[in-house]
């Protein structure tokens, strides 16, 4: 990840990248938007226009400098008199992952408020990621990340403006870690070795004495206790399961919230096995746990005054002798018992264990839970209904939900409100057991939900976050998006965490 500096000195960098926009009543328009700093316009655009530069988003237009070795230009789309935040992100993320093999590059984009300083800062620390960590003879081949960003702004000497960009370092360390561990090989990434790398981290950002404390429930323990979701999931593997539990506990603090994340390892569909297209993805099944996990490393770093606690059930769904079986009933935390008709339905099962032990222990005694949000790679039908660049969140509670939303739209993140139809609940009955683990095919993500939502009290403010689709981008990359992991979620925890403070 790249570091990020603010300066309003004159630019030394030998690459710079200014913003490329057209006119809204006239796309064939080009405007150069360069910040603080002034630019031989007329004969730039002369060489862009000949270049049949469009100024839309994503585009990268690389041309010889002058003054510097290398000017970029990177898409805005519509010019704005004031650019939205995530049009700013996406443009340095874009241009950051262009400029890979460079050491240093100088930015100066329009930077008339401190909070578009904080996305460019967040678009060059997002956009600045590789994974080679597995490469060895091609290694060499590769090429770098961008190391060190310099915005340019008149805006660099404030106060303000420098803790926007330790922030945005912040958030892009811990994305960062999302998209490690989302990347890593199943052969690498198990339930036991996903707890050791998490326990590394949070002794990285200060342990204990930044309020952090991390606890786990072996197989045997699981078993014990009454976790029937994780331990039925887990099961049919020769890695065993587990439940990773980080809290975060500040010394003055005004509002106490649970995350709990899907962490599947790997998902080979159990007994309802998983065509082996596309199988590979399936690595990528324990995204939710990667982000509760990584949000609540991102508040404590922030030290934010409020109370985490994240769960992260943690399980390989793989097929064995001992594999949980088609009709299978098992008894998840508290009680309820549920018949497995779809061993490939095995998210909600350790996500009902892991929301109801969250439950109980943020009511303990006298304290008082705000509210909950579970983040999962759910089902293929947000997909169907959302695309692989827009996550479902469902709840029991607007408000909640209105708070979250407009702590995504603030962190750049595309989240869109699913509802939970009561006449949907009727087809998880079971004849046999207290509820089934699937119901209706169509509208099976809302199904899904609504199976969660059995396990929340009706007092508890609840969120439901199916990311399925926009968690691994199998596609090309784009924005500061790379391909693979992408981080989803995480940064609108830590956002939706902050909202309490005003």
């Amino acid at each position: 990840m790249a570091k990020v500096t603010l300066t309003d000195a004159a630019i030394t960098q030998e690459v710079l990248v200014v913003g490329l926009a057209h006119k809204k009543n006239d796309a064939k328009k080009l405007v150069i938007e360069s910040g603080d700093i002034t630019l031989d316009s007329k004969t730039l655009l002369s060489a862009l226009e000949d270049l049949g530069a469009t100024g839309n988003a994503d585009e990268i237009i690389k041309l010889p400098g002058t003054t510097t070795r290398l000017i970029v230009f990177t898409g805005l789309g519509c010019e704005e008199k004031k650019y939205p935040h995530e049009v700013l992100r996406r443009a340095t993320g874009a241009a950051t992952r262009s400029l890979a093999g460079n050491t240093t590059v100088a930015f100066s984009l329009p930077t008339r408020t401190i909070d578009s300083v904080a996305a460019i800062a967040e678009g060059a620390a997002l956009g600045s990621y590789a994974f080679d960590e597995f490469r060895s003879s091609s290694k060499a081949a590769q090429k770098l990340p961008v190391a060190n960003i310099v915005i340019h702004t008149s805006l660099a000497r404030k106060t303000e403006a420098k803790e926007s960009v330790k922030r945005a370092m912040i958030i892009g360390q811990y994305t960062t870690l999302v998209r490690d561990l989302i990347n890593m090989p199943p052969s690498h990434l198990t339930p036991i070795s996903f707890c050791a790398l998490i326990s590394q981290a949070v002794t990285l950002a200060g342990g204990s004495k930044a309020g952090l404390k991390v606890s786990i429930l072996t197989d045997a323990q699981l078993r014990a206790q009454g976790f029937g979701g994780i331990t039925a999931v887990g099961q049919g593997s020769a890695n065993p399961p587990r439940l990773l539990h980080i809290s975060y506990t500040p010394t003055k603090y005004k509002k106490k919230l649970a995350y709990v994340g899907k962490g599947i390892t790997f998902d080979s569909g159990g007994l309802a096995l998983k065509p082996a297209l596309g199988m590979e993805a399936m690595k990528s099944d324990m995204s939710g746990a990667a982000a509760v996990c990584a949000a609540v490393m991102s508040i404590a770093t922030l030290k934010l005054p409020i109370a985490i606690d994240a769960w992260a059930p943690l399980a390989e769904n793989m097929i064995s002798d001992t594999a949980t079986r088609p009709s299978d009933i098992i008894t998840i935390y508290g009680g309820k018992t549920v018949e497995v008709l779809n061993p490939d339905a095995e998210g909600r099962l350790v996500l009902a264990d892991a929301l109801s032990k969250a439950i109980e222990i943020g009511r303990k005694g006298k304290s008082t839970l705000d509210g909950i949000v579970d983040v999962a790679t759910l089902t293929g039908a947000q997909v169907v209904a959302l695309g692989t660049r827009t996550s479902a969140v469902m709840t029991n509670d607007e408000k909640f939900r209105n708070q979250f939303l407009a702590a995504a739209q603030d962190s750049g993140e595309s989240f869109w409100p699913m509802p939970l139809p009561i006449e949907l609940r009727a087809s998880l009955d079971s004849p046999v057991a207290d509820l089934a683990n699937i119901g209706d095919r169509m509208g099976g993500m809302l199904v899904a939900g609504l199976f969660l939502k059995d396990f929340i009290p009706d007092d508890l403010p609840w969120l439901h976050l199916d990311i399925a689709g926009p968690a691994y981008n199998e596609g090309s990359a784009h924005g500061y998006t790379p391909v693979g992991g992408t981080g989803i979620a995480m940064r609108s925890l830590v956002t939706l965490a902050q909202s309490y403070l005003n």
